[in-house]
This record gives structure tokens, C-alpha cells and sequence, in this order.
């Protein structure tokens, strides 16, 4: 259903697809803003691993603290696909570029607070309870974070160079994971164990307000996209385009969220879980496991761009099939070749889930936009990404924790490759997406 929105607004000029410093401009900022966003995100889930549960959950035993701690984790997944049909019912409606600037901002703001938010010594049970509402900000912020970032690199490039250029918000994830993970080995280096649990934590979180300020002055530079602006030149926006885009594209919209699902589990289980585990029941200290998770992490995000890079050659589908199958196979020798706490198998583990995590992620950045109509694009693509984090993101630590605490390791690891096996099955039922064009899908 369409509607007449009266004369077009103007817009700023578009910088061409065909201008080399243009497009630089428009994936610069669609990685910086992912990169300020993603880590923002993952420094909380490095801290719920490291620290967190001493300082909010202190009354509670350490596994119980674990799961409190992941479950605030998980929160903020919840609170992503409201995020992702707020944001995308404007991004649909009046556009990309003013709803990024929002999103980063709730994001930013709310984890800089988290580092200024008073434990559990001081606030007593308010300190839990603020917590767990800073986390739903920053779930809601990011819910409409990706969905933007990515039509903003994909309705700007080029057809044959989709892939390419949605590799940019595609790397914001592991180069925030990176320099996430480094902020935290530098802080838990300097500092003694003390002095790190007492405040040097909140560090990272406290940088957030210097970066998202950097990101705010890259994303107002910007303009709308090309896709979006002939819309609204034509007067199609829609009244309710989450509403249109399960009308529509209900397939898209269910077999996306289980595609995606994968990339949670392995990413979050790997990052999140594997970190207490590790650090916790086998002893590993945890600079060092900081150390050997930048190892998977650049495995990532080189698997990310060259794959992304290689779905303009191919085609997404069939590599985002070859990655749900290795996952189906490493998540049942991951906790195997955790447990022998040798360090290069460990990080070998660590790069083997996040290698599967590549395969999927960087084609996906234009796989699942191209799977949907402009009108209704931001709306299904964030709201479909969003729904697999729930299920990935949110429940599969928790998952496979409690599963280690019943059974054993191994079993969540089982529960993994099961995971895989959805996004598998969901995968093969989608069409390929790499011929598409955007403005008549």
C-alpha cells in the first residue's frame, strides 16, 4: 500500500556510484558507524564474561552470576527487532541517513552511562535494574543500526560491486570486536586484578562517548540513497512497511532470521561463553585468552571481506550453503579442542567458529536487502537480522550453558551444529539474490 507524501523533500546531491571518493565516503561511514556500534556491543559482552557478575550479581554463587550476567546479555537482543521495526518504519518512510544518526547516538550514550552506572555495593538492587535498562537502549539502538548501515553501502553501489561494497558495514562488526578486545587486554595488563575489577572496567566503556561522537561528525556528512530518494520522488512510501514486508515477503522475511541465526550462536558463543569457560573452568588466564581471541577475530574479518568480495563473482547463496555446513561440523569439535587447553588448539577453535561466522556474515551484508523491495527494505532486512539475533544471540549462551552445567561441554556444542543445521535447511529454501535489481525488486 502506498500513500502520497506531497512534494519530495530536497535532499543534499548524491554522490555518484560511478565516483570513486563518493562511494569511499558513503562505505567509511557505513563501516564507522558499525565499528563505534559493534563495540559498543561486544565490550559488554567481554565485560559479562570477565567482570560484571562481581560487580552487579555479587550475592549470587559464580554460575549463578554467569547466567544473570549472560541474561542481561540477552536483554539487549530482545529489545533488537522492537528496535529494528522502529527504526525501519522510518528509515522506510523518510529515510536512511536521518534514522543512523539516532540509532548511534542511543547506542553510544547508553553504553558510555553503563561505564558510569554505580555496582551493586552502592545501588544495591536499583544498580541490576539500571543496568538491565541501559542494556535495552543499547538493544534498541543497534537494532536499527545494521539494517541502515547496510542499504546505505548497498543502494549506493554499484550492481556488480554490491557484495563488495557491503563488506564495509560487514567488517564494523570485527574491527569493533578487535579493538573491543584489545581496550580490555590493555586495561586488565596495566591495571592488577584489583584495580581492574574496582574501575578499570568502565574504561571501555567510558571511550564510547569519544566515539560516538567521531562516528555522528562522518554520518552527517552523508546524503540519502539513490534507491530511496527515487522513491520518495515517485511518492511510493508506505504506511506500514514491516506490515507490507511480512505481506510481501513473508518467506524472506522467517528463512532470513534462521539464516542468520548461526552467525549468532558462533559468534557469541565464542566470544561470550568460551570466554568464561575457558577463563573460568579451565584456568586460562584471561589476558591470554584475550590474546588468542584477536587471532580469531582477524580470522574473521579477513573471511569476511574476501568472501563478500567473492559473492559479486558467485553469488551469495551458495557460500552462505558452504558456511552453515562447516558450522554443522565445528560446533561438535569446538569444546573438544577447548578442553585440551593447549593454546594453539584453543585458538584454532576459537578461529574455526568465527571463520564459520565470515562465511556467512559478508555476503549476508547484501543478501538480505537485495531480498526485499525498497519500500519496505530497511523494515524487512533489520527486522529478519534482528529476529536471528534473538535466537542466535540471545539464547545460545544461556543454552549452552546451561547445557555444560547439566551435561557437558560437548553437548553445547552439539546444540551449536544443530543451530547451523537450521540456518542450513532455511538457506537452501532462499533463492539467489546477486542479479537483483534494487529498484524494480
Amino acid at each position: 500500500m502506498t500513500e502520497s507524501v506531497g512534494t519530495p523533500p530536497r535532499t543534499a546531491p548524491v554522490e555518484s556510484a560511478e565516483s570513486p571518493a563518493g562511494m569511499r565516503r558513503i562505505a567509511t561511514a557505513s563501516f564507522i558507524g558499525t565499528a563505534i556500534e559493534f563495540y559498543d556491543y561486544y565490550i559488554y559482552g567481554t565485560a559479562a564474561a570477565l567482570v560484571l557478575n562481581e560487580a552487579f550479581f555479587p550475592e549470587l554463587s559464580k554460575t549463578a552470576g554467569t547466567l544473570a550476567t549472560l541474561s542481561t546479555f540477552a536483554v539487549g537482543f530482545a529489545a533488537r527487532p522492537l528496535g529494528a521495526a522502529v527504526f525501519g518504519h522510518f528509515g522506510d518512510r523518510v529515510g536512511r541517513k536521518a534514522v543512523l544518526v539516532v540509532s548511534l547516538l542511543m547506542m553510544g550514550l547508553s553504553t558510555g552511562l553503563i561505564g558510569l552506572l554505580p555496582g551493586y555495593a552502592t545501588l544495591g538492587v536499583w544498580a541490576p535494574v539500571l543496568l538491565v535498562l541501559l542494556r535495552v537502549v543499547q538493544g534498541l539502538g543497534l537494532g536499527g543500526e545494521w539494517g541502515g548501515a547496510a542499504l546505505l553501502a548497498v543502494e549506493h553501489a554499484p550492481k556488480k560491486k554490491r557484495g563488495l561494497y557491503a563488506a564495509a558495514p560487514q567488517m564494523g562488526s570485527p574491527v569493533g570486536y578487535f579493538f573491543a578486545t584489545v581496550t580490555f587486554l590493555l586495561m586488565s595488563t596495566l591495571l592488577d586484578d584489583a584495580s581492574f575489577a574496582s574501575w578499570g572496567w568502565r574504561i571501555p566503556f567510558l571511550l564510547s562517548f569519544v566515539l560516538v561522537a567521531v562516528g555522528l561528525v562522518i554520518r552527517l556528512k552523508i546524503s540519502e540513497t539513490p534507491a530511496f530518494s527515487k522513491v520518495v520522488e515517485h511518492r511510493e512510501t508506505t504506511k506500514a512497511p514491516l506490515l507490507d514486508a511480512f505481506r510481501h515477503h513473508p518467506k524472506e522475511m522467517l528463512l532470513g532470521a534462521g539464516m542468520i541465526t548461526v552467525v549468532y550462536v558462533m559468534f557469541y558463543t565464542a566470544a561470550t561463553y568460551c570466554m568464561t569457560y575457558t577463563t573460568g573452568t579451565l584456568g586460562i588466564p584471561k589476558n591470554d585468552m584475550l590474546a588468542l581471541t584477536l587471532v580469531a577475530v582477524t580470522v574473521l574479518g579477513l573471511s569476511t571481506f574476501f568472501v563478500a568480495r567473492w559473492s559479486d563473482r558467485v553469488g551469495r547463496r551458495k557460500l552462505i550453503i558452504a558456511g552453515a555446513a562447516f558450522g554443522v561440523v565445528w560446533g561438535a569439535v569446538l569444546f573438544p579442542l577447548l578442553d585440551t587447553g593447549n593454546y594453539v588448539l584453543v585458538a584454532i577453535a576459537l578461529s574455526g567458529a568465527l571463520l564459520c561466522m565470515g562465511i556467512i556474515y559478508g555476503p549476508a551484508g547484501a543478501y538480505m536487502p537485495e531480498l526485499f523491495g525498497t519500500r519496505m527494505r530497511y523494515s524487512g532486512a533489520g527486522f529478519s537480522y534482528n529476529l536471528g539475533g534473538v535466537l542466535g544471540g540471545a539464547a545460545a549462551p544461556l543454552i549452552v550453558t546451561a547445557l555444560a552445567e547439566a551435561y557437558s561441554p560437548s553437548v553445547g556444542g552439539w546444540f551449536m551444529s544443530a543451530m547451523a543445521l537450521l540456518s542450513l535447511v532455511c538457506v537452501l529454501a532462499l533463492p539467489e539474490t546477486r542479479e537483483r535489481d534494487l529498484d524494480t525488486v
